[in-house]
Formats: C-alpha cells, structure tokens, sequence
C-alpha cells in the first residue's frame, strides 16, 4: 500500500502529506500545536491524530486528496473549457489541487473531533481530569479552525455545484458520525441489529461520500461532461468502500496476534445474518469456558474479557463473514475499476488502478 501510494504522488507532482502544509503552518495552529504539547503524558486521543499529521503509514491520511489528483489527472484537460489551459500543471488545474487540499482538510478536521473522549468513561490511567477535559476543548477548537480553513477556501473557488457537492457530504459525514455514536454505548454496541446493506448506507455517509463527492466536483471544476462526473463519483464512492472493508478485515486475515476489532465492522455484520440474530447474541453473551484461567470470566459484559474476545474472533473466522466481506470487498473494487474504464489510459489511471488492488489483495 505504502509503496502504491508514493508511486502515486510522483504522478501529481508532489508528495500530498504537504497538501494541508499552508494550514497547518499558520499562525493559529502553530499556537494550538503548542498547547496540544501539554497533553505529553496522557492517553488523549488528540496526540495520536497530531502525530498522524507528520506521518502516517499504515492509515494514510492523504489518501483521499491524492486520490482527487490523480483522477483529475486522468481525466485531463475538457474540449469544453479551455480557458482554465494556463493554469495546469503536471495535468492538473489549480482549482482541482485546491479542491484536494479542502478534501484533506474536512477528513482531518472530523479526524480531530473523533478524538474528544467521553469523560465520564475515562480511567485513572488515562490522565488527570483537567489535562483530559483541556485536550477536548483543543480537539473541538483545532477541528473548527480546519474546518472553518476548508470552507473558506471552497467558496474562494466560486463555482455554486462544487460548493453544493463539497456542503453535502460535510452534512453526510455529520449524520454518519453522529449515528455512529448514537450506537457506541456498551449495551448498544452488543444488541445492534444491523444488515449488511444498512452498514453499506452508514459506511458510506460516514466514510465514501466526501471522496466520491469530491472526485465528481473535480470534474465539474475542469467542465467535464455528466457521464464522467458519475464515472468519478462511483470510483470515488467504490474504492473507498473497498478501503474500509479491507480495513475491517485485517483483524480476521492477519496472521498475528489478538487484534481488536468493532462488533459492527462488515465481517461481524455478516456472520450475524448468516448466524442469525438469537445464536449471535448468545455467542457474544457466551461466558469463559471452566478450563480457561480467567480472572473475569464472571464479567457482566463478556467482549471486555480477553479470552472470550479471542472465542468470538475465532468463531468469526470459522464462519462466512470473513469470505463473504472479502468478496464484498472485490465486488466494490471490481465497480471502481469498471469507472475507470471512462477515462482514457494513462500513468494516473493505471495508479487509480493499483490503489483498488493494493486494498483488494489478501493473503
């Protein structure tokens, strides 16, 4: 993946990590930068997501403005606008490396106010209270600074459906984010009935709608005709699908040890249907067996206790919610490079390509 993603950002021109450089090098958050230093020594959630900012290799942050870039590459110059021709460069018009640094900027920006902690579930070991409930004033503050960034410069590119676009899915995210905490409550979390299409609806509002919605407004900003701008939203909306299940995925298909893994991820989804409801909660609910040393296998929530978190991966494994997500996962991929057929060959498609493989490849 690491080494599909630089191959990648030499096609654009430079590295995107710098994408957000401007921002992130302003006088505001130089000062909020300091501030976050005063959370050395705890467990905020905060200090993960800053140190992300510098580098990233597992998640890749940049993903999604260097995906806006490629595609804009690959689409090249429309035969219905030529006046923008002077303002290209490496194949891509400013607007567009604009419209990849606000994408960056929004991600970043809810990334940040992901990390504000419940405080009420906190634990001595998590740091004192006034550094814990100082690092959520800084993570709302350093979020709407991004976000307030972002917006600013969106409407500086003065095109009305791109604003529309962009509006929407910061709306998709909300709605999606906010879902997602309306169910992460520990008995919520344990008793959600959902399908798999319901988690495609969610995982979309919360994950694919601002790259898919982004891919189609750097179309729109180069003219291009309402067939590519589709093409562009559905390789968008694809790939990440594919990103995120392939993401889901690796606590089941990793040859490693005990990974944690969500009760709503896509394979857990889908060995509950297969399951059924009733044996899925009572597999969940399932205590330690008798022979296994556990001090808490009385616990009144058993996925908290080791032994029986590592009883439900393996029953996971064992079911076809593993084989199923990672068909789930080639049949989105299979949609995003079925998109790319539209645009005409070139060393940005066959990128756009090889980042559909790299999270459609497993062991």
């Amino acid at each position: 993946w690491s080494q599909v993603v630089s191959e990648a950002e030499k096609i654009v021109g430079y590295p995107t990590s710098f994408m957000s450089l401007r921002c992130l090098l302003s006088d505001e958050l130089s000062n909020i930068a300091m501030q976050v230093r005063k959370l050395v020594g705890t467990k905020h959630p905060l200090l993960d997501t800053a140190r992300g900012f510098v580098y990233d290799s597992r998640n890749n942050l940049q993903m999604r403005g260097l995906v806006v870039l490629l595609i804009s590459k690959a689409a090249g110059p429309s035969t219905a606008e030529l006046s923008f021709q002077h303002n290209m460069v490496s194949g891509i018009y400013s607007s567009q490396r604009s419209l990849a640094e606000i994408t960056e900027l929004i991600h970043t920006a809810f990334l940040v106010h992901r990390g504000i902690v419940n405080i009420g579930e906190l634990k001595s070991c998590d740091g004192p209270l006034k550094d814990m409930q100082f690092g959520n004033k800084m993570a709302v503050l350093s979020g709407d600074f991004l976000l307030a960034n972002a917006c600013t410069s969106l409407a500086q590119l003065q095109n009305t459906k791109v604003v529309e676009l962009i509006s929407s899915a910061i709306g998709d995210l909300v709605q999606g984010i906010y879902y997602e905490n309306s169910k992460s409550s520990e008995e919520n979390s344990l008793t959600d009935d959902i399908g798999i299409s319901t988690w495609k609806e969610q995982v979309f509002l919360s994950h694919s709608a601002l790259l898919a919605k982004s891919c189609q407004a750097a179309m729109e900003l180069a003219k291009h005709s309402a067939e590519i701008q589709d093409m562009a939203f559905q390789y968008g909306k694809h790939m990440s699908m594919s990103h995120k299940l392939h993401s889901d995925l690796q606590p089941f298909v990793k040859e490693s040890d005990t990974m944690a893994f969500s009760l709503n991820s896509a394979p857990a989804v889908l060995h509950q249907e297969f399951l059924g409801r009733e044996a899925w909660i009572k597999q969940i609910r399932e205590p330690c067996p008798p022979r296994d040393n556990c001090a808490r296998r009385r616990c009144r929530n058993p996925p908290c206790c080791a032994c029986v978190f590592r009883q439900l991966q393996e029953a996971i494994k064992a079911g076809k919610g593993v084989t199923s997500a990672i068909d789930l996962c080639r049949g989105h991929g299979n949609r995003a490079l079925a998109a790319l057929e539209r645009f005409p060959p070139s060393e940005a498609r066959a990128a756009l390509a090889n980042i559909v493989y790299a999270v459609t490849r497993f062991p």
